[in-house]
């Protein structure tokens, strides 16, 4: 089920020691750097230094339902099978907003904007995506527990300007042999109040 993505669109106001503050902007920094290295371990399939990037029991999960699957070694299984069809790809990651859990300061949770460059099944693609994270930090190192990715778009470069004419809009979705539709916005319940659908 695709995660509400409006989760960190409004900043939490607490009152904090410096300390506190100091500790939540490192954790910023540990995290983001987590999210960047995840970006790398895929794009140079540095399968050595993946399980580092999850917990035991993370969830990797997608909007459109393809990836679905729980625990490390399976995480990295399912990659694993997914590099097969891939050819080089390069990841970016943009803006990301994170909120941290006032009872456990262990925890946190994220969304992340981001888009990804790649050959897919012989033909280059591209893709936007968004990623709903679950963080946790383990043995004192912040860790993935969820990751949900979704799609606005995932096309053959060929296709991107058909993506957005008014017969594509619906159909982003192509890195499938059947295109579907995108995972949002139009799925959004904002999307859906503003254009009444």
């Amino acid at each position: 089920m695709l995660r509400d993505n409006r989760q960190n669109l409004e900043p939490a106001m607490t009152t904090r020691t410096l300390e506190q503050r100091l500790q939540e902007l490192e954790d910023r920094t540990a995290i983001a750097e987590l999210i960047t290295r995840y970006g790398l371990t895929m794009d140079n399939r540095d399968m050595a230094s993946m399980p580092s990037l999850f917990t035991t029991d993370v969830l990797i999960s997608s909007g459109d339902g393809v990836m679905n699957t729980r625990g490390r070694e399976a995480a990295i299984a399912m990659f694993t099978q997914r590099f097969a069809v891939l050819g080089p790809s390069n990841h970016f990651t943009h803006d990301r907003l994170l909120t941290f859990d006032p009872a456990d300061p262990n925890h946190a949770t994220g969304l992340v904007l981001s888009h990804a460059e790649m050959n897919r099944l012989g033909q280059p693609m591209l893709a936007a995506i968004r990623y709903a994270d679950d963080y946790r930090r383990v043995d004192g190192a912040w860790r993935f527990a969820a990751r949900e990715l979704s799609f606005f778009y995932y096309v053959p470069t060929a296709e991107y300007l058909d993506a957005f004419s008014p017969a594509g809009l619906a159909i982003r979705n192509r890195a499938y042999p059947t295109p579907t539709a995108a995972d949002w916005p139009e799925s959004l319940p904002t999307w859906r109040a503003f254009y009444g659908t």
